[in-house]
Formats: C-alpha cells, structure tokens, sequence
C-alpha cells in the first residue's frame, strides 16, 4: 500500500480484541476518515440514503460521494458525528441482499473519493480489487477477548462468553453468504496482528511501521 495516494485500509477483529479502537485510532494518526458499520447506518438514516436514492445520485455523477458531501457541506470529522460507543451485544446483522448493497455502495463511494480505515465484516471482500489497500485482521486469546467484554460491557463472565460466542458465529455466517469465504481464511489479509501482549497503540505503531516499509 502507497500511503502518498488514496488508500482504503480495512480491518477484521473479533469481539473483544480491541480491532475497533485500533481502527479508530489508526485513522485519527493517518489524519483520515474511520467508517464502521454504526458510521454508514447513521449516513442512511440521517441523511435518507436508501438503495434506490444511491442509485439515483451514482446516476447523476461518477463522482457522487464528493458531490453529495459538497451539497450537504459534510466535512472532516464525519465518522466522529456518528461514533457508538459498543455497549451491551451488538446489533443484529443485517439481514437483507439491499441493505447489504446499499452498505457497500455507500463504501465504495466514499473510497473513491478519499482515504479512508474501514472496520468490517466484509471490508476484505468488498475492495479485494482495489489498487491501493490493506486488509488487517485483529485477533486475541477467548482469555484477553473475554476480560475486555466484561470491563467494557459490564457483564459477568459466563454473559461475555456467550456474547463472544453469538458475536463469532454471527459474522461468520455473515461473511460466509456475502464473500463465500471464511473470516479466518488468513488469504484474505496482509497483515495480522494478535493483541495479547500488546495494547491498542502497540498495534497502530505495527500497522504503521509496515505501511511505512511498503511505501519505501
């Protein structure tokens, strides 16, 4: 990946790795944009973005992500406006072929337009083909998974543990019907990292030093 021409980073994680905040931060040091599933929701909801109304403005413009940011004056700091913080489970998943299309068409506008971390299910997937990206999985120890989600779910042990194990094969199933391949297929990633014995800015410093090394 050339970090001197538009990128799109996206990176898988389990539940409980702490993958999320890696992505959040990891933007915030490459000084762009951090998109997850609660960021593109809260674009469809707020600003209507249903199937049909994609279709009708990629339909006006190639360039309809820019175009659609300029008429609505949505500058720096979008996904901060619509950052969830992860309380309880998480939401179900999405469970329709339209709400899947109208996801990943909003993605892809938004990767044409700029650099970007996306934090995913499918993010591997959905830009497999494009010219200038990294795909990153975090993974962690049920141990180190299981701690994170009681401290920061506030649930008892044997609670995180049924989250994680709902959560687990949720995206995989997920990522099973719309890639045809499994999360953990390590072929779908150029990096892992496993977070055990490091924290959250451990791994942005390994994420970084290697985009640094491809750039040379």
């Amino acid at each position: 990946m050339n970090k001197n021409e538009k990128f799109v980073i996206t990176i898988n994680r389990e539940l409980g790795s702490g993958g999320r905040t890696v992505g959040r931060k990891l933007a915030e040091r490459l000084g762009v944009e951090f998109y997850d599933k609660a960021v593109v929701k809260g674009l469809q909801e707020k600003y209507h973005l249903t199937v049909e109304e994609i279709e009708r403005l990629k339909g006006r413009s190639q360039g309809w992500w820019a175009d659609f940011k300029r008429q609505l004056r949505i500058g720096p700091g979008l996904s901060s406006k619509y950052y969830i913080p992860q309380v309880g489970s998480e939401p179900e998943p999405i469970e329709t072929d339209d709400v899947f299309k109208g996801e990943t068409t909003i993605l892809n506008g938004i990767v044409a337009d700029e650099s970007c971390v996306v934090a995913g299910r499918s993010g591997f997937y959905v830009f497999r083909n494009h010219p200038n990206h990294l795909s990153i999985l975090i993974l962690a120890s049920m141990p180190h998974r299981v701690k994170r989600v009681m401290r920061e779910q506030n649930m008892t042990e044997d609670e995180a543990i049924k989250t994680i194990e709902k959560v687990d094969k949720m995206r995989e199933n997920y990522v099973k019907k719309y890639t045809g391949s499994s999360r953990y297929d390590t072929r779908n990633y150029h990096l892992i990292i496993t977070m055990d014995e490091i924290d959250e800015d451990d791994a942005v410093d390994i994420i970084i030093d290697y985009i640094n090394r491809m750039s040379r």
